[in-house]
């Protein structure tokens, strides 16, 4: 049954009131970060849209900063895993140890078992280590010899790449990144916000601490009322022809991208597109999409789920062109 214009006025007017806290959040995490607030709000769409989140940015980008304030602001457990090429799967998810004493094993968990987990430099670990933690991503849960733990919620995983080296790395299969939500890349601050930076640095001010001030609870009750916002049937059909003219170009007039595309977007960035379009809607504290929501967002959803052929490199169409061609070309309802 369609909601009433009555009912979709009561649920805009209690998300209004719901999400009062991310002003809270938001006013926290900015005690220590400045600017950035693209990927403050990517971090949000992806916590509210229960899904995770590859970032890609050069380093000093106060990427490991934001995920460790926004944990704070939580009250969540934050952890920290630096991928490197020695690494085993047992470094992320734990091990069974042997306890000589006692003649029995014992479970020792590893540091997937957090509410936030950076996943330094993903693609510098070799791909048991990636499916490790990516099995825990899909799956919520570990399985440690014979006993599988559910992981707490919320559960988010910001995997973080850095885009300038590429010696003795492993980058992430096309299958395994379609299982973020959001790929974000993150460019360098403005110029007055680099100065701010480096006055906060080099002189002897110490930074605010963080205090929490949003509990579990409320995000996990902010997730359900995500999925209520309204989203009318001519949105759901401008998403399904965002994907499909990733997939079929020539139906949507973009003839001239067909040989430049591999492949378009998964059945996950349909469902992707959707749940983000309607944390976006909830961080705009509205309780229905408009497709200026679908917009904002389509570039994160996408840009990791298509593949760019041999021409597109060799004729240096980057996967932004792509994406900017498809929104002009797909009607806007």
């Amino acid at each position: 049954m369609l909601p009433t214009a009555d009912d979709i006025k009561l649920l805009n007017e209690k998300i209004q009131l719901s999400s009062s806290f991310l002003d809270r959040l938001r006013q926290e995490v900015n005690k220590v970060l400045v600017g950035q607030q693209y990927m403050v709000d990517r971090l949000l769409v992806g916590l509210l849209g229960n899904g995770h989140i590859l970032l890609e940015g050069v380093p000093g980008l106060a990427k490991t900063l934001t995920i460790k304030s926004l944990s704070q602001a939580i009250n969540a457990k934050f952890s920290r895993i630096q991928f490197t090429p020695d690494m085993l799967p047992a470094d992320v998810i734990g091990t069974m140890i042997y306890n000589q004493q006692e003649n029995k094993f014992f479970i020792r968990k590893g540091p997937v078992f957090a509410n936030f987990v950076l996943a330094d430099e993903i693609n510098r670990a070799p791909a048991k280590v990636q499916s490790a933690l990516l099995e825990a991503m899909q799956e919520r849960q570990v399985t440690i010899g014979e006993h599988t733990y559910p992981l707490e919620e919320p559960f988010l995983v910001l995997a973080t790449q850095n885009p300038l080296e590429q010696e003795g790395t492993y980058p992430l299969p096309e299958a395994q990144q379609d299982r973020f939500m959001l790929k974000v890349v993150i460019g360098y601050p403005k110029k007055e916000e680099e100065q701010l930076i480096l006055r906060q640095n080099t002189q002897q001010i110490a930074s605010a601490p963080i205090n929490p001030v949003v509990a579990v609870r409320e995000i996990l009750e902010a997730r359900q009322l995500v999925r209520s916002v309204y989203m009318d049937e001519k949105i759901e059909h401008y998403i399904l022809d965002l994907v499909f003219a990733t997939r079929y170009p020539d139906q949507y007039g973009l003839s001239n991208i067909k040989p430049l595309i591999s492949y378009g977007g998964s059945p996950r960035a349909t469902i992707n597109l959707s749940l983000a379009a309607k944390a976006m809607a909830f961080l705009n504290k509205r309780g229905y999409v408009i497709p200026e929501d679908v917009r904002s967002i389509a570039a994160d959803v996408l840009r990791h789920r298509i593949g760019l052929t041999y021409e597109a490199e060799a004729e240096n169409i980057s996967m932004e062109e792509i994406i900017r061609q498809v929104l002009n070309a797909v009607k806007v309802p």
